[in-house]
């Protein structure tokens, strides 16, 4: 990609953040740098749209000429920016963007270290500074890479990600779409919004495009009313429309329609944001992060997702993750939250308990919320065609039931890596190798399940290879993230005691099942959770007394108590009443 497209991206997503994301009574400078730093303007509070502009009319105009990048400078140029405030840079932050190389970044990190200040660091394009995401570990901010990607919406989702103020979610505003495709002549993109109703204040549309006019741009709100490109105010020298909705948006969806009336290929984007629409109610909102700053080939790097209102989770959401790689095309993955994404699979959906309840509207048009969960690096990838060195995932939600003399397992189907692929049978495979060659990795997933059952829960835990085993040739693996079911009857291997290790034998009624998934270069996933059944008893044993029988004997037995007792007393009194009557006469004999 050239300088001058790169430049244009971060002049849309600068425009973007000073417009949209920075909060009200923020001071923020601009500073450039090339082979040396310039201070483009010092810190200026942002009071209103006015000063806004202000800002945006000092971001750099042209791409340098000059090869060489210097980190160091520009780092330098916003420090003193930032000092001139209260003569320190403490507490402030910083977002540094490059696209050059720089091999004496490490010179000033003691500086960078020592200043207090946070970092956010974003990486336009493969030639940007190696080392850069070391600034922002090392200084508590966020990194972030950019593809050379046209319709690649990264560079707005990571100016959106940084937050600027207070950090008080009531003020900040929220990302409910980012879309970019690269659309033919005379062709359109099309696609809805969704605007909860937690959501609504501040509602923003912003629109961005390569050539030197704007789309046609139709958008329709919940209600039907039509907005048209002439309500957007444009920006032709950084090709962006915005449309600002006064009030609070409607709640529902929204449908947006951007025309290519040009007569060449273009990447078209759309971005919308909004804020809370009651300052007494969080809205839902979503946190996406990976696990580390690389991973080493073939260990898996964890992507998380957080969705929540406020400090309660919401359960069963739909949550994807786009990973857009240095040069390849994105890879979309579904993040699960049903059991399939535990550790050990390369993506997790991560939430606390409990559920938040949804009014019936909000059920019916769900939210929408975008967050960029960063960068990443995977180290030594080999070239060429990769090997399979990836297992299936641990199944972790295995349950089993009693249904008369069988007993019903489920659980959800992982793939043949980790949680991704679908399961096939061995017949299907083999109708694939006769028709197709090179997708066969992609539509393969995990290849058989084996089951096993024992009576002692000791014994499957701790050596599950010698329970006993399950025939599973009926069992067809289903595509990752479905719900297989599969019945079995565990009469042949419960009768009669069981022989435990110590050679001390046991009876029980109950069964204890495991199962780990196999792929088709036989690799094994971790052993699943330990489900269990009862079962019925033999007729031969000792009848167990009903609930109701128990509480009688226990009503009779306490009356008969009660009753000994009340006698006891009845007897006692009658006894003592004879003595003090014989005592009685014996001294009225006295006394004549």
């Amino acid at each position: 990609m050239a300088e001058a497209d790169r430049l244009l991206q971060l002049q849309q997503a600068a425009e973007f953040y000073l417009m949209q994301i920075v909060e009200i009574h923020t001071f923020v400078g601009i500073a450039s740098f090339n082979s040396k730093g310039e201070i483009r303007a010092q810190l200026h509070q942002v009071n209103n749209d006015e000063d806004r502009k202000l800002l945006i009319s000092y971001l750099p105009a042209t791409a340098s000429a000059d090869a060489e990048t210097s980190v160091c400078a520009g780092l330098k140029k916003g420090f003193e920016v930032v000092e001139k405030l209260n003569g320190k840079a403490f507490g402030s932050v910083m977002i540094l963007v490059t696209s050059g190389d720089d091999e004496r970044t490490a010179d000033c990190l003691p500086t960078v270290l020592s200043s207090g200040s946070t970092i956010h660091t974003i990486a336009l394009g493969s030639s940007a500074v190696k080392n850069l995401e070391e600034v922002s570990r090392l200084t508590g901010g966020l990194k972030f890479f950019v593809p050379d990607n046209p319709s690649s919406s990264s560079m707005i989702d990571a100016f959106s990600r940084i937050s600027s103020g207070t950090g008080d979610i009531f003020q900040q505003h929220i990302q409910l779409e980012s879309t970019g495709e690269n659309v033919k002549a005379q062709h359109q993109l099309k696609s809805t919004v969704t605007v909860d109703s937690s959501v609504g204040n501040d509602t923003t549309f912003l629109v961005t495009w390569q050539t030197s006019g704007p789309p046609e741009i139709v958008l329709y709100d919940p209600s039907g009313r039509k907005y048209h490109t002439d309500d957007f105010i444009t920006n032709l020298a950084f090709r962006t429309a915005r449309l600002w909705i006064p009030g609070t948006a409607k709640p529902g969806l929204w449908t947006y329609t951007l025309n290519n009336t040009h007569h060449s290929l273009q990447a078209l984007k759309v971005t919308v944001t909004s804020r809370t629409s009651c300052s007494a109610v969080p809205p839902a909102a979503v946190e996406a992060f990976v696990e580390g700053d690389s991973t080493r080939f073939p260990h898996p790097m964890m992507i998380y997702a957080i969705v929540r209102k406020g400090f309660y989770p919401i359960l069963n959401a739909t949550v994807t993750a786009t990973i857009e790689p240095e040069t390849a095309d994105p890879v979309t993955l579904e993040l699960f939250d049903d059991g399939a994404g535990n550790k050990g699979c390369n993506i997790q959906m991560n939430a606390p308990s409990k559920s938040v309840g949804r009014s019936e509207k909000e059920q019916k048009w769900g939210f929408s919320r975008v967050s960029s969960g960063g960068a990443f690096s995977v180290l030594g990838v080999p070239a060429g065609p990769q090997p399979d060195v990836f297992p299936p995932c641990k199944i972790i939600d295995l349950e089993a039931v009693k249904v008369e003399e069988e007993v019903t397992l489920s659980w959800t189907a992982p793939g043949d890596d980790f949680d991704q692929g679908q399961a096939i049978s061995n017949k299907l495979e083999k109708l694939l190798k006769n028709h197709l060659t090179s997708h066969l990795n992609f539509l393969i997933a995990a290849n058989s399940y084996e089951i096993r059952i024992s009576k002692s829960l000791q014994n499957i835990q701790d050596d599950f290879n010698s329970a006993i085993l399950v025939n599973t040739s009926k069992l067809n693996p289903q595509q990752a993230g479905t719900k297989e079911i599969f019945t079995f009857s565990p009469e042949l291997f419960t009768t009669g005691p069981e022989q435990q290790p110590n050679g001390e034998i046991q009876k029980s009624h109950r069964i204890y099942v495991a199962m780990r998934a196999i792929d088709r270069n036989s690799l094994k996933s971790a052993v699943s959770n330990i489900a269990q059944a009862s079962l019925l008893i033999p007729p031969n044993s000792a009848p167990v007394l009903a609930r109701d029988d128990l509480i009688l004997k226990g009503v009779l037995t306490a009356v008969g108590f009660i009753g000994v007792i009340c006698l006891t007393i009845v007897v006692t009194h009658c006894t003592l009443n004879r003595k003090k009557r014989a005592d009685k006469k014996k001294n009225e004999t006295k006394l004549l």
